[in-house]
């Protein structure tokens, strides 16, 4: 079951959530009041999606390799009959093994803004578990307004890599193709809008706030991007940026890419709606785990987890981890992406 997120007013006034399947003759809803967004989504272009589909006629498994699985398992420790609410599903590496063990497939919810990823989960899984093809703060709002709880929150807030690898993408430095980086195909809003169209200002402080760059720099870069416009594929504009940087042991463009698919992506706004909404969405003792690849990431879980749980016995929270779980070589060696990946696990009081 997948959900397209067809919201339409009817029941005295009420919203109704559709859940509607692509197999033939199955309908299903889920009432909800006052649900908050209507999103009409748009199918990607067509080389994009036939270029995904040669990627599923491979092992996905193979593809995209879940991080901190082993971690993942033993801090939230799923038990036969557990809820399961995955927020970044992807390609399902953490869901699949979780669900192995619940086998409740039917009240569990798998969320992915990325409609290729949401296609292939529902091909990857029985038809009875819910695939919500939206970014994860709207499907936290629809799943609060429809009072649903969970034993098991995850939330991996990392890149897949079948997003990286695929060029037409365009969230790679090392894969040419288009200015792109929306997880969401039918969004508006790409790398090509920022890059050709903001000004030499608000470039500047994409760079220094979602890249860290310092802001000699980032102003440096940003005047070399208006100065060469239009820039029309990832490998234009990351030349421009080796032709203004020296030697270093990361790759001179990852903090400026990181930096635009954050602003196309609103993903730090999107974390810091969700996060205080998730203890509505636990059932007591129940266990959320978050998987963060950089410190602007990580700072907003840390300093989240601390203010929730510092209220003693009134305290939404209970934080497992002091310190967040890293990879072990082991899987470093297997999983290079892996390095910067940190695992913050919470308990609902």
């Amino acid at each position: 079951m997948i959900v397209r997120s067809k919201h339409n007013k009817s029941l005295n006034g009420h919203n109704l959530l559709w859940l509607t399947s692509r197999k033939p003759i199955k309908l299903w809803w889920i009432y909800c009041e006052s649900l908050n967004k209507n999103h009409t989504k748009t199918n990607p272009p067509q080389f994009l999606v036939e270029r995904s589909q040669t990627l599923y006629n491979k092992d996905m498994e193979k593809l995209h390799i879940p991080v901190l699985l082993s971690e993942v398992l033993a801090s939230l420790d799923p038990q036969p009959g557990e809820t399961y609410l995955d927020l970044t599903a992807g390609y399902g590496g953490h869901a699949s093994k979780i669900l192995d063990v619940t086998q409740n497939y039917k009240n569990s919810v798998l969320v992915d803004r990325d409609k290729f990823a949401a296609d292939y989960l529902e091909r990857k899984f029985p038809p009875d578990i819910a695939i919500i093809n939206e970014d994860f703060y709207s499907a936290v709002l629809q799943l609060t307004e429809c009072g649903r709880t969970f034993d098991m929150i995850l939330a991996d807030f990392g890149v897949s890599s079948p997003q990286i690898d695929m060029g037409e993408r365009g969230f790679s430095f090392k894969h040419d193709g288009p200015l792109d980086m929306r997880m969401d195909q039918s969004q508006v809003l790409s790398a090509d809008d920022i890059v050709n169209r903001y000004s030499e200002r608000e470039l500047a402080d994409i760079f220094t706030r979602f890249g860290e760059e310092k802001p000699g720099r980032a102003r440096l870069l940003a005047r070399e991007i208006v100065h060469h416009r239009p820039i029309k594929s990832t490998k234009e504009l990351t030349d421009i940026i080796i032709g203004k940087s020296r030697y270093s042991k990361t790759h001179p463009a990852a903090r400026v890419f990181q930096a635009i698919r954050i602003a196309v992506n609103d993903e730090l706004g999107e974390i810091e709606k969700t996060l205080p909404l998730l203890p509505k969405l636990l059932n007591k003792d129940g266990r959320v785990g978050i998987i963060t690849f950089h410190s602007l990431e990580d700072r907003l879980v840390k300093d989240y987890f601390k203010e929730v749980s510092s209220f003693g016995e009134e305290s939404e929270l209970k934080i497992i981890t002091k310190k967040p779980i890293v990879a072990e070589n082991q899987e470093l060696v297997i999983n290079p992406r892996a390095r910067s990946a940190k695992l913050r696990v919470a308990t609902r009081n």
